[in-house]
């Protein structure tokens, strides 16, 4: 039975530092490995179970974005019941078992539904980590691990479409689903030999429903956790809209699909480069005016970009110049974005993490499909869904805020 007083107060980490953002950055990579090392298997995925469709393709990834969101909100009540430690390894092991399933489908609504389940299980994953950096960390501090470990995430979108590329030279798509589940294999054994459980067991929450609509009522009804979960949600959104047209752009837009793996690298080693930003400078300037004037920059670089769109001056230069800058901004928001959402809920990490992020992924996977889906052989959907998802998101950022952006706090 959890006590009337569970404590928020962060305890550190509980391994070596550099370490312990191994880990989280490693656990974040495992649902980036599912998206990302796809992208150059898409063609051969719809041509090997018969995809007639060329934008069906997608779903192979938004279709994981909807599992991964959607997972979320069965997670939080057991991550908060059994433990971080334990829904880690769990998630792990289940993820590694639905990409074998995914390996050896035949057909492609098989092949879907393995990965919406496999997104469902990873989600478990995230929502451990995230608790587990909560129970050790907060506020700027939570902010900082979280942009040092998105540093290293980031890695992975910059080789993952060339290692998938480079898979499909000696096997084909079904042989990265066998190394995908070979990774999460790794990863749970590290988790298992290296973690400790970090949550007090005072915090331990009990199964029951009045104690999760609890839970779910504090994380809604938190001026800060919902306001900051909603300005993430559409920043989501862009990033799935990005996924899932950012190989048709390449293939169809520009007939260059050869260069899809430099100009998705160029974009991931930007938001490299805005987080490690953003952990050198978050605990000076704070999370509100880092994210702030970022979102604010944001939307400038994504309406010039529109704007070049709609003349019909877009060239392949200037997509990749101006998404990668995109992205920059984009990574000196998000990471503080989830850091506001979480300060004021460690006490139910757990619950809050897993509503957090059922809505920001789950809306922002779904939305984020409707931009690639309306991908119409230019960049125009792409870039006007940034805009408007960054206009929306400072603007919910100053809801929230109560009128009162760049507060030099948390």
């Amino acid at each position: 039975m959890a006590s009337s007083a569970p404590s928020d107060a962060p305890r550190g980490a509980p391994i070596p530092f550099g370490e312990f953002v191994a880990i989280v950055a490693a656990l974040m990579a495992m649902g980036a490995f599912g998206i990302d090392m796809m992208l150059p298997a898409l063609p051969d995925i719809a041509q090997s179970l018969h995809v007639t469709v060329a934008n069906h393709r997608q779903f192979v990834i938004t279709v994981f974005g909807a599992g991964y969101g959607i997972g979320q909100l069965f997670h939080g009540p057991l991550v908060d019941r059994f433990g971080r430690r334990r829904m880690m390894i769990g998630s792990l092991a289940a993820y590694a078992a639905l990409n074998v399933l995914a390996a050896i489908s035949a057909s492609f609504p098989l092949l879907l539904a393995a990965r919406f389940f496999g997104g469902t299980a990873i989600a478990g994953s995230r929502i451990g980590m995230i608790a587990m950096v909560r129970d050790c960390f907060a506020g700027r501090a939570m902010a900082q691990i979280m942009s040092l470990a998105f540093m290293v995430f980031m890695a992975i979108p910059i080789i993952a479409p060339g290692l998938g590329a480079g898979i499909l030279l000696f096997g084909n798509w079904r042989t990265i689903f066998w190394i995908i589940a070979g990774l999460a294999l790794l990863v749970m054994i590290w988790v298992a030999i290296r973690i400790p459980e970090t949550m007090l067991p005072e915090d331990r929450r009990e199964i029951r429903l009045p104690a999760i609509l609890a839970g779910w009522r504090a994380t809604l009804f938190d001026r800060l956790s919902l306001g900051y979960t909603l300005a993430t949600t559409a920043l989501t959104a862009c990033l799935y809209g990005y996924l899932g047209s950012i190989e048709q752009i390449m293939a169809d837009g520009f007939g260059r699909p050869h260069l899809l793996i430099v100009i998705f690298a160029l974009s991931a080693g930007m938001m490299m480069v805005g987080n490690m930003t953003n952990a050198r400078l978050v605990m000076r300037i704070g999370t509100r005016r880092l994210s702030h004037g970022a979102v604010c920059a944001m939307i400038v670089i994504s309406a010039i970009h529109l704007a070049i769109a709609m003349t019909g001056q877009e060239t392949i230069v200037t997509f990749a110049v101006l998404q990668a800058l995109t992205f920059a901004a984009f990574s000196l928001s998000s990471a503080n974005f989830s850091a506001m959402a979480m300060e004021r809920m460690g006490h139910i990490a757990g619950t809050a993490a897993s509503v957090q992020g059922f809505i920001s992924l789950t809306f922002g996977s779904a939305i984020g499909t409707m931009i690639g889906q309306a991908f119409d052989g230019t960049t125009r959907p792409l870039t006007a869904g940034f805009l408007v998802a960054a206009v929306i998101a400072i603007g919910l950022a100053f809801i929230t805020e109560r009128g009162r952006l760049f507060r030099p706090l948390a």
